[in-house]
């Protein structure tokens, strides 16, 4: 390969993209070499967009518009009053694609035991605060069936404890050691609709 520090450099940031590995990286390249009009340009003008003016929202952690403002918490076309939390935007994406759900969605950005990560950087603290002004009747914990989502879950109801909200958990359909993002459409919405009551005392 042709010693180029343009093209190792672009190389070297593909090859950092999931699923993608060196050698994908420079097959990758040299396609967008090869179609640098119908692709290059283009695709710089929309990153450059996309760097400008997406970011994600404070409140819900959803990806949001600065120009157009967060569709997630935002919304004021629909009033819900239920609220799917997940770890990541991937798998907001993946329950919103198979129609299962409908409310709001609260995108915590993480997992607790997650390496390097604190619980003091999840957005745990916003979702409280959303369910007691958005007056929410049900929180569905949907955060995967691993080890670091569980212990995640765990904490997210005990700081929901007093607001008295219902708190329901993904059950049948969700295997262990699952990540919702992997899941088909299908096992999805035997989650959903088996979900279990968190709440001892309520129906």
């Amino acid at each position: 390969m042709q010693n180029i520090t343009e093209i190792d450099e672009l190389v070297k940031l593909i090859s950092k993209l999931p699923g993608l590995g060196p050698k994908s990286a420079k097959r990758i390249v040299l396609k967008l070499i090869n179609n640098r009009d119908e692709i290059i340009k283009p695709m710089a003008n929309t990153l450059a967009k996309v760097y400008k003016n997406v970011t994600r929202c404070n409140s819900c952690g959803s990806l949001k518009s600065n120009i157009e403002g967060c569709a997630n918490c935002e919304n004021i076309k629909e009033k819900f009053y239920k609220i799917c939390v997940v770890e990541d935007i991937a798998d907001q994406w993946s329950i919103e694609n198979s129609n299962i759900f409908k409310g709001y969605y609260h995108i915590l950005g993480g997992t607790i035991a997650s390496v390097g990560q604190r619980k003091e950087d999840l957005l745990i603290n916003s979702l409280v605060e959303r369910v007691v002004k958005e007056k929410i009747d049900e929180v569905i914990l949907a955060t995967s069936a691993t080890v670091e989502g569980q212990t995640t879950a765990y904490y997210i109801q005990d700081s929901l404890k007093k607001t008295k909200v219902k708190i329901t958990k993904l059950a049948q359909g969700l295997p262990v050691g699952g990540e919702i993002e992997s899941l088909d459409d299908g096992t999805l919405f035997s989650a959903f609709k088996n979900r279990s009551n968190l709440n001892p005392n309520s129906d």
